[in-house]
């Protein structure tokens, strides 16, 4: 049975919107439980119907005060930091990339073998150390390439012997 798209308007029939009410009141605290679940968050929801009865549900352990105390510290965090405080959060944060972009290009030069006159002879001996690591793994993957692809063929041949044409 295909359902038509329901228009989100007052409901005039008292008795339907009770209904109605007590039916979505019921799959959203389902919807606040699932997504504290499987996301491992704290929810809370705080709801009151026409009449004014107070609907609520929270799955914090503490209960549904601290969720709201934590919900009012963030947002007075939030209300304090003014726009000079953020801008200068974020120019901290772009020096902050730009340094990492710059040691990630100097390392990168490093392993290429480029400017390295700048190193120290304990810088030096770190960077051989890491590229014979580096050529070691390779060797090794080469190795278990080549007996990889010696197993395939004598598994082909075996294949061959046991299958006659």
């Amino acid at each position: 049975m295909v359902r038509g798209k329901t228009v989100i308007e007052r409901i005039e029939n008292t008795t339907s919107r009770q209904v109605t009410f007590s039916k979505r009141k019921s799959g959203l605290f389902k919807k606040a439980r699932e997504l504290g679940v499987l996301c491992d968050a704290q929810v809370a929801v705080v709801l009151f119907s026409n009449t004014g009865r107070l609907y609520d549900y929270s799955n914090c352990n503490s209960g549904m005060k601290s969720i709201i105390e934590r919900y009012q510290h963030v947002k007075e965090g939030q209300q304090f930091m003014s726009a000079s405080a953020e801008a200068k959060f974020w120019q901290a944060e772009g020096e902050r990339l730009r340094q990492q972009l710059h040691n990630l290009q100097e390392n990168h030069r490093q392993l290429l073998g480029q400017h390295l006159s700048g190193l120290g002879l304990e810088d030096m001996r770190g960077l051989e150390s890491q590229l014979e690591t580096s050529i070691h793994n390779i060797r090794l993957t080469k190795v278990m390439l080549r007996v990889l692809d010696l197993i395939v063929e004598i598994m082909q041949n075996m294949y061959i012997d046991i299958m006659p044409l």
